[in-house]
This record gives C-alpha cells, structure tokens and sequence, in this order.
C-alpha cells in the first residue's frame, strides 16, 4: 500500500514538474505564437476514407474519398501523382443535356475546417492509364500537390465496384448506364 502511495506521489511530483515547465518565464509568456506554415497547413490536409475502383491494365480508373481540410485557410489540391498511372483531376458536369467528365479547371479548392468529396459521378482522380491491372485490395499509392508547393501522399485500397454501370471513355465522357466503355 506504502508503494503505491509512493508512486503516486511521484508521479504527481513529475506531472507538476512539466506543467511548470510549460509555462515557461515571464518574458516567454508575452511572446506572440507564430504563425502557421505553410508546412502545418499542409500536414493537417488529409485524405479520409480512400479508395480507388480496380480495374485492367490501360484503362482508366478513378480514385475516390474525402479530402479534409483542418486548418483556418482554403487549400487548393493543383495536381496529383501516383507510380501506378499518369493522373488528372477531374468533374463531372452537365453538357449539352448529358453528364461529361473533365479535366478540373484551377484544382480542388478545400475550404478552411471544410471538406471536399471525391466521388463516383463527382470529382474524383482519374487514373488515365495504369500500367498494370489494380486488383480488389490492392494497395495504390497517391501524392495530392498544393497550390505553393507543398504535397500530402495517401494511400487508397482498390475496391470492385460496378457502381450505376459507369466506365470511361478516352473522349473523358460518362458512358450511358449499363455500356461498355470503348
């Protein structure tokens, strides 16, 4: 019972211990915080929920899930790269009465304490051509390139997914439901 009274104590002794060094001197005290990094921005940038839509050798395929952002500033994602294909950032939208996909005009703008949804029929990461077939479960590595430089590289696992029968075709248009791509 002595000892463990004596841990107690001690443990007690060093909490105090490093929350008085914490505080730091009274000149330190009234220093202002510096402000955050670019560095700090772009850690606190992640990608939640990952994955990308297997499929063959040379055809394209999508990389999807939310990209959120923690910090007090908008982050704009420019550009992406992964070793398994050539990528672009791409949006679906409407034209001439049917739903097009193409390239992102001025990236993926992820707004302070916000979040940005990569999705099957919205903007996702277009795996233009990888070389070589992504298998359920297979492990794809991506790196998101920030405005100003800075990169945050994810992970995505690769999941069979027939979706509203979607496929892509080289002119970047969704093919109608149930069709194969060419």
């Amino acid at each position: 019972m002595r000892t463990n009274v004596l841990r107690a104590a001690a443990a007690l002794a060093v909490a105090t211990l490093g929350l008085a060094g914490c505080g730091g001197s009274g000149s330190d005290a009234a220093a202002p915080a510096p402000a955050p990094s670019a560095t700090a921005a772009a850690t606190t940038l992640t990608m939640k929920d990952p994955w990308v839509k297997a499929g063959p050798a040379g055809e394209m395929t999508a990389a999807f899930g939310t990209i959120v952002n923690d910090t007090d500033a908008d982050i704009t994602v420019m550009s992406a790269e992964s070793p398994a294909s050539p990528l672009e950032l791409h949006e679906m939208t409407m034209k001439d009465g049917k739903m097009v996909m193409q390239p992102k005009t001025g990236g993926f703008v992820i707004k302070a304490k916000g979040d940005h949804e990569l999705a099957p029929g919205g903007d996702h990461l277009m795996l233009m051509k990888p070389a070589k077939a992504i298998e359920p479960g297979d492990e794809v590595t991506f790196t998101l390139k920030l405005a100003g430089g800075r990169t945050v590289p994810f992970t995505a696992i690769a999941k069979p997914f027939a979706g509203a029968g979607e496929s892509y075709d080289p002119g970047h248009s969704m093919a109608p439901m149930g069709s194969a791509a060419p």
